[in-house]
């Protein structure tokens, strides 16, 4: 779940009374089409729990994610939990309170075929992904994406989409796992402060991977 929650760089539009009207009735790609228009922010929460190879719920936490186009992004686990995750637009930072421990990386990296990426830059889908619908089910309306990358960190993530928007995301990893993550609440082109995305790490955290260089400039006397 870490590994996806580092990818995870999206927004979503503010809809008019016709486009919902069409993307209610429309196939799921219609609705991703429609859902990912013309956005610049959004707010919501999630709710997510996994499932074993064998079937069995193991994990599940809850709580608030807010996205900037075109690549920043936040999302803070609250329960039973707590972990925060930032994209800046350069690097993703993850920080552990429990562990102490800032986990960075580069960006580009980690949001490389990603399933959420389609819904800021919709162009990725069909570069990145082999899509595929897959009707309609528990009221919502499916779309397959499958990463046509050489190593995918996914087998393939579905997106399901109500008349309001994406509703619901789920995904199997490599090791046969399955993650459910339910969204609400959202809040379309909210405004969200700029220092949202600006991560600094906690003073005593231990900081790994990517860590950006800072170059400073002597003083002068």
């Amino acid at each position: 779940m870490k590994r996806f929650a580092l990818a995870l760089s999206a927004a979503v539009l503010t809809f008019s009374l016709s486009t919902v009207a069409q993307a209610a009735t429309g196939t799921a790609r219609a609705r991703l089409d429609a859902f990912a228009t013309g956005l610049h922010s959004l707010t919501g929460h999630f709710a997510q729990s996994l499932t074993d190879l064998n079937g069995h719920s193991s994990k599940s936490s809850s709580g608030t994610l807010a996205l900037e186009a075109p690549r920043q992004f936040r999302w803070d686990t609250l329960a039973p939990y707590k972990q925060t995750i930032v994209a800046d637009g350069s690097r993703v930072w993850m920080y552990d309170p429990e562990l102490e421990q800032v986990t960075v990386r580069i960006q580009s990296t980690e949001e490389a075929h990603s399933p959420l990426t389609v819904l800021t830059d919709v162009k990725q889908l069909d570069r990145n992904f082999k899509v595929a619908e897959q009707g309609e089910h528990d009221g919502l309306a499916w779309l397959r994406l499958t990463s046509t990358a050489k190593d995918p960190q996914f087998d393939y993530a579905d997106l399901g989409f109500d008349a309001n928007g994406l509703a619901r995301m789920t995904f199997r990893d490599q090791l046969g796992s399955t993650t459910d993550i339910r969204f609400s609440d959202w809040q379309r082109n909210a405004a969200i402060p700029p220092a949202a995305f600006n991560f600094v790490p906690p003073k005593g955290a231990d900081v790994i991977g990517d860590v950006p260089v800072i170059t400073t400039q002597p003083l002068k006397d």
